[in-house]
């Protein structure tokens, strides 16, 4: 088991790789009509900044932190059994946004120990926020503490939705019918980390997907957390392999935005 130092020291290395990848990443959505993209099925684009963002951080990883498990969506898993650690990332979530030359994309970067998610990274290089969490030491965005919504029904702010191709569309349309008949609004950006990250720092009441893979949420998953919000449990059955679906939110209007499924739902 790590000691606090241990994640601290972590954490630290975090940030600090978080920068640099951002900056490669950068570079590469300021030249975007030269990059390489292909798609690895509906509505689901890879690009060489991916890749090669992929490969920058986990390489930095393996080289501090040799001991540790990475699990990135572009390269894989590597001996996620018996380490001191997994480290969980996605390069650019948001990829069709980054490819179309749009800003709602970042870089997510979290650090699960066991069960337990312990670091949360979250960089958007366009606007320059570094979202960031450990457990136990609260939220920040840049640097200031954070804090989700005190909204106290889907009324009284905006409620983001994400849509999954794994599931059919009557699933998304039954969420947006129950939250517009609900009198609530909704937001899609086309990234589930950065969409957290915006119910963490009140910009959203919550947010609500049928399915995302661990990569897209592990890292705002504690950052949520942190910021006082609330989720569901992702990591049962399988969710870092398999992935799962996401509900997070601001405690008080949780349930509610829990109850836009449709039918019953269970969360930590």
């Amino acid at each position: 088991m790590l000691t606090e130092e241990q994640i601290a020291e972590r954490f630290e290395f975090g940030v600090r790789l978080m920068r640099d990848a951002g900056a490669l990443a950068a570079r590469y959505f300021n030249n975007i009509d030269s990059l390489t993209i292909e798609s690895k099925g509906p509505q689901d684009m890879v690009s060489e900044a991916d890749r090669n963002t992929e490969i920058l951080i986990r390489d930095r990883l393996k080289e501090r932190f040799p001991e540790d498990a990475f699990f990135g969506e572009e390269t894989g898993a590597s001996a996620l059994e018996g380490t001191n650690g997994v480290w969980v990332v996605d390069p650019i979530d948001g990829t069709q946004p980054f490819v179309s030359g749009l800003s709602d994309w970042c870089i997510s970067i979290g650090f699960l120990v066991g069960k337990s998610p312990e670091i949360g990274l979250v960089f958007n290089p366009t606007k320059d926020e570094l979202f960031a969490a450990r457990k136990g030491h609260g939220a920040t965005l840049n640097g200031k503490p954070i804090y989700c919504n005190k909204g106290k029904t889907i009324k009284d702010g905006v409620v983001g939705v994400g849509y999954s191709m794994r599931f059919p569309p009557e699933i998304t349309l039954t969420i947006m019918r129950n939250l517009l008949e609900g009198g609530g609004k909704f937001h899609r950006n086309g990234s589930a980390a950065l969409s957290l990250c915006y119910v963490a720092c009140s910009r959203l009441l919550g947010y609500i997907e049928a399915y995302v893979n661990s990569w897209d949420c592990l890292a705002a998953l504690v950052i949520i957390s942190e910021a006082g919000g609330k989720t569901n449990d992702f990591l049962a059955d399988e969710g870092l392999l398999k992935g799962n679906r996401i509900i997070a939110a601001a405690p008080a209007v949780f349930s509610e935005i829990e109850g836009l499924f449709g039918e019953e739902s269970h969360s930590n």
